[in-house]
């Protein structure tokens, strides 16, 4: 059976699986011909060829509606499979033969971004100037998709939104402890108390991220169930660099990640709230890559500088 594949695969070239990806992509002879930079004509030979080698119809023509067939299906997945290796190994090749960093993309959830962002990009400035490094946001889920589509080398972005996967590499990193946080000439403070009630904090309107169903459950079970914490949040945004300028501004308290407000705590413009009970909550950051993907000494670097900066 090997022999059969070794007979098929050799008979084909990644050009007509690239030209078959982008019809099954588009639908349409004419939109996929654009996409690949060919005439229609020479689209459509290629993909006739491809069906020769194949001895089998990949396509349904039905006019102007082009569609694949079961098999063609078949092949367009295993096609994706087989291009984006080829593109990793041109990745593995150029890299070794150049010795330079070379591009790097990673993606950073909301609490990680507000870590990270300006620190790697200055780090990476001073230390690394022949990087070119891009970070984007965006939902757990997307940026997940765009990394198995390689657009992305690698992610940081809270455990808890990430479902489990054979083909991920996850890399857990500390818990980074959670905090209630206010400007410095906030009106509790002007109380002069060492500790508050969590209901008297949430007289005030809470900042924070999306809250999940777990956080909530577990304010409930140690504050009580006369804790409404969803109902306090009042201002919601992903972007905790906003919260924490909008807590300088006004008096609403932020709750989230108390490492994202490190530089604003050292410099005394906003200052924790301490709370009876303590806060038990925090957030497992991880770092993802795919597992089938070599890692890059610019991934390497990346993982590295990761770990050394979140820490509370």
């Amino acid at each position: 059976m090997h022999l059969i594949y070794i007979f098929i695969f050799a008979k084909m070239n990644l050009k007509q699986l690239e030209h078959l990806l982008a019809l099954a992509d588009t639908g349409s002879f004419s939109q996929a011909a654009n996409q690949v930079h060919l005439t229609q004509p020479a689209l459509s030979r290629s993909i006739q060829q491809l069906e020769q080698d194949l001895e089998a119809r990949l396509i349904d023509r039905n006019g102007r509606r082009n569609e694949l067939t079961n098999l063609g299906h078949i092949v367009a997945e295993r096609a994706r499979h087989l291009i984006l290796e080829a593109e990793e190994i041109r990745r593995i090749v150029q890299h070794m033969q150049t010795g330079l960093m070379g591009p790097l993309s990673v993606g950073l959830g909301s609490g990680p971004a507000s870590i990270l962002s300006t620190r790697l990009m200055r780090y990476v400035n001073q230390h690394h100037p022949d990087m070119t490094l891009t970070i984007t946001r965006g939902p757990v889920e997307q940026q997940i998709q765009r990394l198995r589509e390689r657009s992305l080398d690698a992610l940081v972005v809270d455990l808890r939104s990430v479902v489990p996967s054979t083909d991920l590499k996850i890399e857990a990193l500390n818990q980074m402890r959670g905090a209630l946080i206010a400007r410095a000439s906030h009106p509790l403070f002007k109380k002069r108390q060492k500790d508050f009630n969590l209901s008297t904090i949430l007289k005030y309107p809470l900042a924070t991220t999306k809250l999940t169903d777990e956080v909530i459950r577990r304010f409930v079970n140690r504050y009580g169930a006369e804790i409404d914490i969803a109902g306090a949040v009042k201002l919601r945004c992903e972007e905790i660099d906003n919260l924490l300028q909008t807590v300088k501004e006004c008096d609403a308290v932020y709750f989230g990640v108390a490492a994202a407000a490190r530089d604003a705590l050292s410099n005394g413009s906003l200052k924790e709230l301490s709370v009876t009970p303590s806060l038990d909550f925090g957030a497992t950051f991880g770092i993802i890559t795919l597992k089938a993907r070599t890692e890059t000494t610019g991934i390497e670097i990346f993982k590295n500088f990761v770990r050394e900066t979140l820490k509370d």
